[in-house]
């Protein structure tokens, strides 16, 4: 069996507890056992590849980005609790009064991290990924919401631990505080490491599981480290796009997910992981291909129907154009995007409403809500 770390004793709130600091990665005494990945490593770069090559179906890249990103930090946040679904994200972007807010906050401050991580790495002059950048993402993560007041956008300066009331009765307890800035440094190095001798996807397997390892910050880890996957994939070119939401096999698969990462320390077991981490990639990969075909055939087939309509204006086609990416708004939204009159707003509306593409949602005459209902139903499958 493979020694993964070292336990040390600490005292947190008068309890002595074994804390768990990781080694540095890559594996080692043995090394990571080339025969267990190389197979499934394929498999997983075949279906990112595909992926990657059926994106263009769909006449605008934009419109899978929305749809992907937006899936991602709905199932990276249900994985932790929050029960918002994605009619709440659309209906709170479409300006609506909801019930939930606390939850749906919390999943927007997860889109407002991950951009700002993009924003970054496409920019020249923007933080590679490092722990200055996934600090301030910890900060967006963190505003204003549940965790608001466990030191956002700060590495801990406390000991935590995971499930139990208590920290003797913890499940894990991650490093001692003194250790996360050096243990976050040797996690950089590798991310960096200029001559890596393994394939990008299991790197990225292995940094995920030794950020959740680390616990770095307070709150909010287990969505940070499944950001880093995301960043990953894009930043080491295995997709173009941040066009798999991973979270969604995490989540159908949690349990497994928790067991798999607690092996790694219990048992040095890095191979049931990896292997774990690239079935997922490759499933989730398919998953989105097939997402993709279906959209583009949703959306193809509902333009020829709005083409072939009589009255059809350049209006009506070009607030079709943006639908999937206001995939729900009202009369007066629909005019900014157009940048039009209310009338004619009005008038591209009330045609598509005819020929079936969009539904109004609230029954009322005034500040109604109207939805691209088939492609929200689409995107909503599976979640």
């Amino acid at each position: 069996m493979r020694t993964t770390g070292t336990f040390v004793t600490t005292t947190t709130l008068g309890e002595a507890v074994r804390a768990f600091v990781p080694d540095a990665l890559p594996p080692r005494d043995p090394p990571l056992a080339h025969d267990s990945y190389a197979e499934a490593n394929h498999r997983a770069e075949m279906a990112l590849a595909r992926l990657a090559g059926v994106a263009g179906l769909v006449p605008s890249v934009d419109w899978l980005i929305y749809s992907a990103i937006r899936k991602e930090a709905l199932l990276t946040s249900q994985i932790e609790g929050t029960q918002a679904t994605l009619a709440d994200l659309f209906d709170d972007e479409a300006g609506q009064v909801l019930t939930n807010t606390a939850d749906v906050e919390e999943v927007t401050n997860y889109l407002r991290a991950f951009r700002l991580v993009r924003d970054n790495l496409q920019s020249e002059s923007g933080l590679p990924i490092s722990v200055r950048l996934l600090c301030d993402a910890h900060r967006l993560l963190l505003d204003g919401v549940r965790g608001a007041s466990k030191q956002p956008g700060e590495l801990r300066r406390s000991q935590n631990w995971i499930s139990g009331a208590r920290p003797g009765r913890a499940v894990f307890v991650p490093p001692p505080p003194g250790q996360v800035q050096g243990l976050l440094a040797d996690l950089e190095r590798f991310i960096h490491d200029p001559a890596p001798a393994l394939p990008p996807l299991v790197r990225v397997a292995l940094v995920h599981v030794q950020f959740e390892t680390i616990h770095p910050f307070l709150d909010g880890n287990g969505r940070i480290g499944r950001l880093l996957i995301a960043a990953l994939l894009e930043q080491w070119e295995l997709l173009p796009e941040p066009l798999v939401y991973l979270s969604g096999y995490l989540k159908q698969h949690q349990a497994e997910y928790y067991r798999r990462l607690s092996a790694v320390r219990t048992d040095g077991d890095w191979e049931g992981w990896v292997g774990f981490f690239l079935d997922g990639v490759e499933t989730a990969a398919m998953d989105a291909e097939r997402g993709i075909v279906a959209m583009a055939s949703l959306i193809n087939a509902d333009r020829k129907r709005l083409l072939a309509a009589p009255r059809v204006g350049a209006a009506a086609l070009r607030l079709f154009e943006v639908m999937p990416l206001t995939p729900r708004f009202t009369i007066e939204q629909a005019r900014q995007k157009l940048d039009t009159t209310f009338p004619t707003a009005t008038a591209a509306v009330n045609l598509l409403q005819e020929l079936g593409l969009v539904a109004e949602l609230t029954g009322q005459k005034k500040n109604r809500l109207y939805s691209y209902a088939a492609y929200v139903e689409l995107l909503a499958s599976g979640i």
